[in-house]
């Protein structure tokens, strides 16, 4: 369990802080708008009505102690940078911030903003790596070198053990686990037999997965 500071409270900043809570997390909310704040109040550890620009605000909730702090303001840059610097300046530990345009990132990066969020750049380039690979189902990026990606057992693979394939040799990537409806099973055993209609979560270079998926 972790605890985290989500400050902004609009469409991005809810379902953040739902899903946060859903995982098992302490999660602090703050918003100017009371009515925002009220309708996450219940299921938040903590909630606040206050102004993320207010350093003193900030400081009243001691942003040293989480282990990340969201800014998720929408519509008003100069608020999310400000209140992206007085994180850093109070001492917080990890600021991920969010950017409506493409330019907003580095202004944010130059204040001290510890990782960017630009929601439409992000889920675009997600749905071009995903559609671009013949047999991808999902994508996510860790760096921007090495992805994860969920992919159909290989029909060749079917009956044939993890170490009988010898994947991680041939192709260059690690296999995680087996995806069970919305469950991840991890793969630790060698003599594990592939089977038919089974997706599959590997993890590797993005151009040696994508070329995984293209010629199987």
């Amino acid at each position: 369990m972790k605890s985290f500071l989500v400050i902004g409270l609009g469409r991005f900043g809810r379902h953040l802080t739902q899903r946060l809570i859903k995982l098992g997390n302490e999660v602090m909310v703050i918003d100017r708008d009371e009515e925002r704040v009220t309708r996450l109040a219940a299921l938040a550890t903590a909630a606040c009505v206050g102004d993320c620009r207010d350093e003193q605000v900030l400081a009243a909730l001691g942003v040293g102690n989480y282990d990340v702090c969201f800014v998720c303001v929408r519509d008003d840059f100069q608020c999310s940078l400000e209140a992206s610097a007085n994180l850093k300046e109070l001492g917080a530990k990890y600021v991920v911030a969010r950017a409506d345009q493409e330019k907003q990132i580095k202004f944010l990066k130059k204040i001290g903003a510890d990782y960017v969020i630009h929601t439409e750049m992000d889920m675009a380039f997600r749905v071009a790596m995903r559609f671009s690979a013949r047999n991808a189902f999902d994508y996510f990026e860790l760096t921007p070198k090495y992805a994860v990606f969920e992919m159909e057992t290989p029909q060749e693979w079917e009956g044939r053990t993890l170490l009988e394939t010898d994947v991680r040799r041939r192709y260059n990537v690690n296999i995680l686990g087996v995806k069970e409806g919305d469950e991840i099973v991890p793969l630790l055993d060698p003599a594990y037999r592939f089977q038919p209609d089974t997706h599959l979560v590997i993890a590797g270079d993005k151009a040696d997965g994508l070329r995984l998926m293209n010629t199987i």
